[in-house]
């Protein structure tokens, strides 16, 4: 790029060099402060080369992003005849733009569709949190004394809370899905219902005197609510709104209200029994197969790849298609009676950063990279890893690559000492709370390799000062 003719450029669509009062920059921005902003053209701004974006506030803010804006302000400053100000920025606030930036890039069908699913889940987590701490805090209980408060009523009380909410899971998951797909929430609700074993269900009761149960056709099989599951209720509830819009587009307004409704539950009822709870089964039982082939097939491989290729999938949001599979591991009536095996393994990643931001903390000389790794690292280590990632490692690239293939290490720690979650919803050292009782150890030295893998390869391989000059300026 030819930033002399790219800050000429924006000098004329700023109004020209009278009309600028200031120009400064941050880590991804020009900040101009104008005079009269009626002589700017914003529009035309935004087809510049090199510019991502433009916000207008007290100042315009033109986005060239880290690195590109610096050589952006050295042109534009040689033109206005202005000081050249870099200032300081945040390091939430740089990752909240890098973040943005980085979503904005990857902005496609599949990660919006993700994302409406982790909307789903979202606002269940306090619930499979809650629910799933009890549920460990039982078992514990149950085997360590004998089973001696069974039949007691406030402990019986607890545990149906925990009971509770996996038993019924499919009902809230079919209810937020409707609704986050534009449909009645309560309609999606029914379409969970049916995907949750209960003897009173009118389909699964028996009839005549010998109490011969229905079977369903084609198959010739007795309907089977659980086969499908959490993943049934969640595509019921999406074909549930999906239906009820096509419906209410055709429907007349005076009949609208009882009808449609009405329609949406027999046609989407019959679909859930033929088809829904069908396909449910068989990707539910793909989920797992791919979840044991990579955790007990490939052993301690199976862990260090999903450690370290868990970052890559957070960058773009892919992560979010996970949210399902946590909940599902996390079911006690499930294969792995309420124990997730994955969700350890895929906690390493966050060690790989902290330590790839120790590493670079004492190497760097940059003092503004080092106020941003200082700020970020505290809060890296309690399980909030996305400053670290969006401010420091993933603008640095090479620093990155090291965090994830450091972070495998402490995978194949997680792996081969089976260290498990009761629940989901934290990470980091925050992570023991919903670690397995008894492997709490387990999972610190887990985590201590992830630190330490991610502080090795990043010393070694990670650390580029010329670049890590160009993202955050010469030792500012």
């Amino acid at each position: 790029m030819n930033w002399e003719e790219i800050s000429k450029e924006l000098l004329s669509l700023l109004g020209g060099k009278e009309n600028v009062k200031s120009n400064m920059a941050c880590m991804t921005r020009l900040r101009v402060s104008v005079k009269d902003m009626s002589k700017v053209d914003v529009d035309a701004i935004k087809e510049v080369e090199g510019v991502m974006g433009v916000v207008t506030s007290d100042t315009i803010q033109i986005v060239f992003g880290p690195g590109k804006v610096n050589k952006v302000l050295d042109a534009f400053s040689k033109l206005t005849g202005l000081r050249g100000e870099v200032t300081d920025e945040d390091v939430d606030d740089v990752a909240r733009e890098n973040k943005a930036a980085q979503k904005a890039k990857y902005d496609k069908p599949v990660q919006n569709f993700l994302k409406r699913i982790a909307n789903i889940f979202v606002p269940l987590l306090p619930g499979i949190i809650a629910a799933g701490l009890i549920n460990g805090l039982i078992n514990v209980i149950n085997v360590s004394s004998g089973g001696a408060l069974s039949g007691v009523w406030w402990y019986e009380c607890i545990h149906t809370m925990g009971w509770a909410l996996f038993a019924y899971l499919p009902i809230f998951a079919g209810y937020n899905a409707a609704r986050e797909f534009g449909g009645s929430p309560i309609l999606g609700g029914i379409a969970g219902a049916m995907c949750i074993a209960n003897a009173a269900m009118p389909l699964l009761a028996g009839y005549g005197e010998k109490a011969v149960q229905i079977k369903l056709p084609m198959t010739g099989a007795v309907y089977n609510p659980a086969g499908g599951g959490l993943i049934a209720a969640l595509i019921a509830g999406v074909f549930f709104a999906f239906l009820e819009k096509k419906i209410r587009k055709v429907m007349p307004s005076l009949i609208d209200t009882f009808i449609s409704p009405l329609l949406v539950l027999i046609i989407g009822s019959l679909a859930v029994v033929i088809v829904i709870q069908p396909l449910g089964a068989v990707l539910t039982k793909g989920i797992y197969s791919v979840m044991d082939f990579a955790y007990v097939k490939m052993g301690f491989v199976g862990g260090y790849i999903l450690s370290a290729g868990f970052l890559p999938l957070v960058a773009v949001g892919l992560h979010q298609a996970l949210t399902p599979i946590h909940a599902m591991l996390n079911d006690p009536a499930g294969p792995t009676n309420g124990i997730n095996y994955l969700l350890p393994i895929l906690m390493m990643a966050g060690g790989g950063q902290v330590g790839a931001g120790l590493a670079l903390y004492m190497k760097t000389k940059n003092k503004k990279l080092k106020r941003f790794i200082r700020d970020s690292i505290p809060v890296g280590i309690l399980g909030v890893g996305e400053p670290l990632m969006y401010a420091v490692t993933l603008p640095l690239g090479k620093a990155f690559i090291t965090a994830c293939l450091g972070a495998g290490f402490g995978g194949v720690v997680a792996s081969l000492c089976h260290v498990g979650t009761v629940s989901q919803g934290v990470s980091g050292l925050f992570g023991l709370l919903i670690v397995e009782p008894g492997h709490q150890l387990q999972y610190v030295l887990a985590m201590l390799c992830a630190y330490l893998g991610g502080f090795v390869l990043t010393w070694f391989f990670g650390v580029d000062e010329n670049r890590i000059n160009d993202i955050y300026g010469e030792n500012k």
